[in-house]
């Protein structure tokens, strides 16, 4: 099956990127990436940043995903579940460490390291640090990490002829910092609950089936994306009840996780004064912030783990959403990388290609300071341009072409 899997994953890689430029008409992968709305993508968002930062355990965590659960369902993905596991364990992944900024010198210049100039990075723990009094009172649930019972949720587009198989699109839906999560992750869920509307309209089927998870407890060390592998990974292509043709988990085919999808605006610069001089801090050393605009040179990142024991099938997976992305995106290009870190994508690495789609280089960009909203009170809706959107859209055309292609979709005349 996983040889059968590689093969599929491989000739629409090498067939999307020989293929024509551009799409005929009566191409139905066009015809729903077509159906990729920016204002629509900025609404989702929006509807989900209503429940402020989304951190998990808390009574606004548990009303997104009630708010989740009732927009699927809108959709026509009727079927939806819930996963509930107990919280138990402390982060599988160390806190961040705020990241020293280099001295000044020839070589700070570039920064002189691999990561170039970097900026400070780590987690607002901080509720006052939120200056809007309204976001403030509504992130005021600000409880210890605690433990006790979590839920995920997943809805799943069954599929014509394989129902037994499936692709899996995932994004995290709880965050952190006391801001609203717009871009970690209300960027990916929104994506995901987009790609779960468009394969649910009336007319489109799948010969394979396709699962849409929103994970919780992401930012507590993936303890959502963990536990749904733990109580289900045995469970695969087993059909219950014997006989009846339905596959509660269907096998797995591949994962791919969509984890902050707005932000490329590139390496950080000096901040300068009124003056045109550049600002330092009270060591002296130059004070680096994003640039304000998204680049020019801003594409999509599709990343898998190199030493994970699925790693060719995974780049292959990689390189199939990156020819996707050449053929029906519309703005940015995509770029595919082998260092895969701290997502959801991760419990699977193992047992499946898994691969992750990000705004940047997660061990690299994201870590040395690229994205200065990152786990802040900053990470608002009204903080992010239609530029930014737009990248988070061309995400979503990238996964929506390439698991439309993957699964077999037809539609109606």
């Amino acid at each position: 099956m996983a040889l059968k899997t590689s093969f599929a994953i491989l000739a629409l890689a090498c067939a999307a990127a020989a293929g024509a430029q551009e799409a005929p008409a009566a191409d139905p992968v066009a015809r729903l990436v077509n159906q990729l709305e920016l204002d629509r993508y900025k609404a989702t968002i929006q509807g989900l940043t209503r429940f402020g930062d989304r951190r998990q355990g808390t009574a606004r965590n548990r009303a997104a995903l009630d708010w989740i659960e009732a927009q699927l369902k809108s959709y026509g993905c009727t079927n939806t579940e819930r996963v509930q596991y107990e919280f138990t364990e402390p982060a599988r992944r160390g806190p961040v460490q705020l990241q020293p900024l280099r001295a000044a010198g020839p070589a700070a210049q570039g920064g002189g390291t691999l990561f170039g100039r970097r900026a400070p990075i780590g987690v607002n723990t901080d509720p006052m640090a939120q200056p809007d009094e309204r976001l403030r009172a509504l992130n005021a649930e600000a409880t210890p990490l605690g433990t006790g019972p979590r839920e995920s949720l997943y809805c799943t587009k069954v599929g014509s002829t394989h129902p037994d198989e499936m692709y899996i699109v995932s994004a995290h839906m709880d965050g952190i910092g006391f801001g609203e999560a717009a871009n970690d992750d209300g960027s990916g869920t929104a994506l995901v609950m987009e790609l779960a509307r468009i394969f649910h309209q009336p007319g489109v089927t799948t010969e394979r089936s396709i699962r849409f998870i929103l994970w919780n407890n992401e930012e507590t060390g993936l303890n959502g994306a963990y536990a749904y592998v733990a109580q289900r990974k045995e469970l695969q292509g087993v059909e219950s009840p014997k006989g009846s043709g339905r596959y509660p988990e269907p096998r797995w085919l591949g994962m791919i996780q969509h984890d902050m999808l707005l932000f490329d605006h590139g390496m950080p610069v000096p901040k300068l004064d009124a003056a045109g001089k550049p600002v330092l801090d009270a060591r002296g050393q130059p004070v680096y912030v994003a640039p304000r605009e998204q680049r020019a040179e801003a594409d999509v990142n599709i990343e898998f783990q190199v030493n994970s024991k699925f790693a060719d099938g995974s780049a292959r997976l990689a390189w199939a959403l990156r020819a996707a992305n050449e053929k029906y995106a519309t703005d940015y290009p995509a770029a595919v990388g082998n260092r895969m870190t701290n997502t959801d994508s991760t419990p699977f690495m193992d047992l499946v290609p898994a691969i992750s789609v990000r705004e940047n280089e997660r061990g690299m960009q994201i870590g040395a300071g690229w994205n200065p909203h990152w786990h802040q009170p900053t990470d608002l809706f009204a903080s992010y341009s239609d530029k930014d959107f737009l990248l988070g859209l061309n995400a979503a055309q990238t996964t929506l072409a390439a698991v439309a292609q993957l699964a077999g979709v037809m539609l109606k005349p």
